[in-house]
């Protein structure tokens, strides 16, 4: 294995090869493979922007036609065949299935794009400024969406202070001890407070970063309530936990509620090309022509890629594989936490989004660091990274799930030893 040229002029900020010190050449669904031919189990994917596993066939093979027969790759923000294929296999089959009825706003081709327009669009639609945001999110790597994010280390990149963001506490902080919902409903509704309407609440519905802090239905739909009570915007950050992560498409589905405005990426695509786009509610639309803009927000491959993606979630096979997998893998992390006590504390996230908690970030490090020696690639979570993310392909075969967890086991158990 040679990474010397790497290190020789790859700049300092790169994290995952200094994780992973391997050169990886292959993969296929839920394996990857390096250069010496080692085949690893992916738990890692992308970070959560591989939920299809790798150059999954029924998205590929679309693409790979696509590429050879010399049709548009970039179009701004142009018409396109590819684009109008992707918004009818998105509204046939993601939005009108589920109820929803949003406008489709493609932004820049990240997730902090997207969350970038939808902040800037809930303030220009309420003419407020303020954001109120919760702890141990994080939204994205400009400036905005670093303002909203909860990580002290995370906000200060830049050397810009950020304005105009309240931070409240989340579902179940601190040990379940205190209401957030009930709190924010307090203040808003309290002149007194000193705390102003703000334009927008941003919240993921589980923090993925934040350490697999999943939030409940009543808290989401009481917060909700407050937000139209309110007239506060409500924006869900569904770059990670959406697109399928846990187990149904959007991350908010199981608690019945509508967002404002849905953010969309990572695992947009289904093949991990660069793709966002932000769901807006109708009478919210109300951008001026070219008044937000994205060189790439037209990137032709992508809408094929994530065209093929939204078809599967029409097939019924699918959908309950999906399922099916979601509760194999919560019954595996079970098992694993009754026979774990000593090492894991709790098991977070919901589906196929998952995290372990941990009794200490060194334990969790050393799992890492046994977990890739014997073929398993996972990463830490949290402000202390006291949590294993457990974030398998939503397509992982039963053989790739079953070793995938075999190599957990064995590496928990040399912590539970200790």
């Amino acid at each position: 294995m040679n990474t010397d040229i790497f290190m020789a002029h790859e700049s300092n900020v790169r994290r995952y090869g200094r994780s992973f010190p391997a050169v990886f050449t292959k993969a296929l669904g839920a394996t990857i493979w390096d250069e010496s031919g080692k085949p690893f189990i992916d738990f890692l994917v992308g970070s959560g922007a591989l939920n299809y596993g790798h150059n999954n066939p029924t998205i590929i093979a679309p693409a790979i036609e696509y590429l050879v027969g010399g049709n548009i790759l970039l179009s701004l923000d142009m018409y396109t065949a590819a684009k109008r294929d992707f918004i009818e296999a998105f509204v046939e089959s993601i939005l009108k299935p589920r109820g929803l009825l949003y406008k489709i706003q493609f932004p820049g081709p990240t997730g902090t794009n997207a969350n970038e327009a939808a902040l800037a669009l809930a303030r220009k639609y309420t003419g407020r400024s303020s954001v109120m945001a919760f702890t141990n999110a994080f939204h994205g790597m400009s400036l905005g969406s670093l303002a909203v994010s909860g990580s002290a280390s995370t906000r200060e990149l830049g050397g810009v202070a950020r304005h105009d963001v309240i931070r409240v506490p989340y579902d179940g902080y601190s040990n379940n001890a205190f209401d957030s919902a009930s709190y924010i409903d307090c203040v808003l509704g309290d002149l007194g407070s000193g705390i102003e309407k703000p334009a927008a609440i941003i919240l993921e519905t589980i923090q993925a970063e934040g350490g697999m802090h999943a939030a409940s239905a009543a808290w989401l739909t009481e917060i909700q309530r407050i937000c139209r009570k309110y007239g506060v915007v409500l924006i869900v950050d569904d770059i990670q936990a959406g697109a399928g992560r846990t187990g149904v498409f959007f991350s908010f589905e199981f608690a019945k509620i509508e967002p404002d405005i849905v953010c969309l990426s990572k695992s947009l695509s289904g093949s991990g090309s660069p793709f966002s786009i932000v769901l807006i509610r109708p009478d919210m639309d109300i951008w001026n022509p070219g008044e937000h803009s994205g060189t790439f927000r037209g990137n032709n491959f992508a809408f094929v890629t994530a065209g093929a993606m939204c078809k599967m979630w029409s097939d019924t096979q699918f959908t309950a594989g999906v399922e099916r997998t979601a509760v194999k893998l919560q019954t595996h992390l079970d098992s694993l936490i009754a026979k774990f006590p000593k090492c894991i504390e709790q098991k977070r996230g919901r589906g196929l989004m998952a995290g372990l908690k941990c009794r200490s970030s060194a334990a969790v490090s050393r799992v890492h660091d046994i977990a890739f020696e014997n073929g398993l690639l996972i990463e830490s979570s949290g402000p202390n990274r006291d949590v294993i993310k457990v974030l398998p392909p939503i397509t992982i075969t039963d053989v790739e799930l079953d070793r995938a967890i075999a190599i957990l086991d064995h590496a928990l158990q040399e912590q539970n030893n200790d």
